[in-house]
C-alpha cells in the first residue's frame, strides 16, 4: 500500500513540474543599486603629511575614474603662491605640478573643496587636504572665527577670509594674503596647519580673483586689532559691510532703435505714479516719476484739487536731484478723493517729450479699516544700545522705529502683510544703519540682529505679540 502511494506521488511531481515551470517570467537584471559613494584615493606620492619635501610633483592614484571640477574655484593653496599650481587628472590620476619655489622650515597644503568628483555620477570626494611641510615637522597652529553681514545679521558664504603678516593697512589693497579660506554656509571659517605668528585678518567679497581689497562697494570685514595666533586661539566674528554712498554709475548710452525711435517720433512725456489700484498709502507721499530727466516743471501749470475739483493750496512740491521724480506732500485724509490735473505744458523732459493733452489723474486715500494696529513688547531689550526696531520685507527696511521704552504700539495705521523684524544698535543715534570705514578711521560698521519671530500684520486687526531677545 505504502508503495502504490509513492508511486502515485512521483507521478504527480512528474507532471506539476513543466507547469511549474513553464509559467516563469523571466526579468531583466535591474543594474543594482546607484553608486553613492565618493571616490577612495588610493595612493599618493609622496605620502601625505610628507616631511622635508623637496619635489615638484605630487600624483594621486584612485580607485575609479575621475574628473575635476572648477579646479581653480575650489582649490585652497596655504601659502598663497605666486604662481598656482598646475593641475590636471587622467582616468584614475591627478597630477600636481608646482611652479612656486618652496619656502624652507614652511608647511603647505593643498585643499581641494569640491574640486574632485567621478565620472559616472558625480560623487564629489569633499574637501581632500594633501599636506606636506619643506621642514622637519608639521605646523598644527589653527584659528576660527565667523562673519557676519553687519547690515542684516544674515551670512554671505561667497566671502573669503585672508591673513596678512603686514600690518599697515595698504597691504589689503595692494599685496597678496600669507593665508585664504573659504567660509562654510554658517559662515564660519577654519585656517589650519599655519604657522604661529602675528597676523591681521580680513574678510571680503573676491569678485577679481586677486583676494585684495579694491572699492569701497566691495563687501569687507576687518578685525579691530591683529592677532597672535598660538595654541588655544579665541575665535574671532568679523562683521562685513559695503560703502555704496560714493559708487559711481555708469551711464549708458541708449540706441535709437526700436521703441525708442517711437519715443523720439512721438516726443511723448511718460509719467507714472505711486497709486496701486488707484489708492494712495496714508503713510507714503504721492510720487510722479519720469523716464527721462525733466527740461523743466512748471507748478502754476498743474492743480491739485479735492474730490468737487475745488483747490487745494496747503501743498509743496519736492523735485530730487536727477530730475526724475516731483513728490507732493501733504496732509492726507484718510478715505478721500482727489484730483491732480495737468496742462500739456506742464513739463518737458530733455528728449523733448510733453504730455499729448491735458491729463487728469483721480485718485482715493486709503481707509483706516485698510491698516493695522501693532503692539508689540520687548523682553531683555538693552535700551543703552540705542536700539531701533526695522520692519523688513524682500531685504528691504520698509519701518524704522526708535526705541523709547520696552514697547511699541503703531495704532490703526501700519501696512498689513509679513514681516521680518532687525534690531540696530545705532551708535551715533541717527536712526540708520552707518557702514564702516577701515582706512584711516577703523571704525566698525554698527551691528544689526536679526529677530527670529516673524511678525504678520492683518488688516483691521490689533497684532499683538511678545517678542524674547
Amino acid at each position: 500500500m505504502n508503495r502504490l502511494i509513492y508511486f502515485f506521488l512521483v507521478i504527480l511531481v512528474i507532471i506539476k513540474t513543466p507547469l511549474l515551470t513553464g509559467c516563469a517570467n523571466i526579468i531583466p537584471p535591474t543594474g543594482g543599486l546607484r553608486d553613492t559613494l565618493p571616490p577612495v584615493l588610493v595612493k599618493s606620492m609622496p605620502d601625505n603629511y610628507n616631511l622635508h619635501f623637496r619635489g615638484k610633483i605630487i600624483t594621486f592614484n584612485f580607485n575609479e575614474y575621475i574628473e575635476l571640477n572648477e579646479i581653480n574655484k575650489n582649490l585652497i593653496v596655504s601659502p598663497v603662491p605666486k604662481s598656482d599650481p598646475r593641475i590636471t587628472s587622467n582616468l584614475k590620476t591627478i597630477t600636481v605640478k608646482l611652479r612656486d619655489t618652496l619656502e624652507p622650515n614652511t608647511t603647505y597644503s593643498l585643499n581641494f573643496g569640491r574640486a574632485i568628483r567621478d565620472i559616472n555620477e558625480g560623487n564629489v570626494f569633499k574637501n581632500f587636504t594633501y599636506v606636506f611641510t619643506t621642514g622637519p615637522y608639521i605646523d598644527s597652529m589653527q584659528f576660527s572665527g565667523k562673519v557676519i553681514l553687519a547690515a542684516t545679521g544674515k551670512i554671505d558664504s561667497t566671502l573669503i577670509v585672508i591673513l596678512h603678516t603686514k600690518t599697515d593697512d595698504s597691504a589689503v589693497a595692494k599685496d597678496r594674503p600669507r593665508y585664504f579660506t573659504n567660509l562654510d554656509t554658517g559662515g564660519n571659517f577654519v585656517f589650519r596647519h599655519i604657522q604661529p605668528g602675528t597676523y591681521v585678518i580680513y574678510a571680503l567679497k573676491d569678485e577679481s580673483g586677486q583676494k585684495k581689497y579694491l572699492t569701497k562697494t566691495q563687501s569687507f570685514a576687518f578685525a579691530d586689532s591683529p592677532v597672535v595666533i598660538q595654541q588655544n586661539n579665541t575665535p574671532i566674528t568679523l562683521y562685513a559691510y559695503e560703502d555704496t554712498a560714493g559708487a559711481r554709475i555708469t551711464k549708458k548710452t541708449i540706441s535709437k532703435t526700436g521703441a525708442a525711435k517711437k519715443t523720439e517720433k512721438e516726443k511723448r512725456l511718460i509719467v507714472q505714479l505711486n497709486l496701486p489700484s488707484g489708492q494712495l498709502d496714508l503713510l507714503s507721499t504721492l510720487e510722479m516719476q519720469f523716464q527721462t530727466p525733466l527740461k523743466f516743471f512748471d507748478s502754476s501749470k498743474v492743480r491739485f484739487t479735492d474730490e468737487n475739483f475745488k483747490d487745494i493750496t496747503q501743498f509743496y512740491y519736492a523735485e530730487d536731484s536727477n530730475r526724475k521724480k516731483i513728490t507732493i506732500f501733504y496732509n492726507w485724509v484718510m478715505d478721500t478723493k482727489y484730483h491732480i490735473i495737468a496742462s500739456k505744458e506742464f513739463a518737458e523732459d530733455t528728449l523733448g517729450g510733453k504730455l499729448l493733452k491735458t491729463d487728469t489723474i483721480s485718485f482715493k486715500t486709503k481707509k483706516e479699516s485698510d491698516y493695522g494696529s501693532v503692539r508689540l513688547r520687548f523682553i531683555n531689550l538693552d535700551l543703552k544700545k540705542n536700539p531701533v526696531l526695522q520692519f523688513v520685507q524682500s531685504d528691504a527696511v520698509k519701518e524704522a522705529y526708535i526705541f523709547g521704552s520696552s514697547n511699541i504700539y503703531f495704532k490703526k495705521l501700519f501696512v498689513p502683510g509679513d514681516y521680518e523684524l532687525r534690531i540696530l544698535y545705532d551708535d551715533n543715534k541717527n536712526g540708520v544703519w552707518d557702514p564702516g570705514e577701515f582706512f584711516n578711521k577703523h571704525k566698525q560698521p554698527e551691528k544689526v540682529k536679526p529677530i527670529r519671530q516673524k511678525l504678520t500684520v492683518k488688516s483691521n486687526w490689533d497684532n499683538e505679540t511678545d517678542i524674547v531677545l
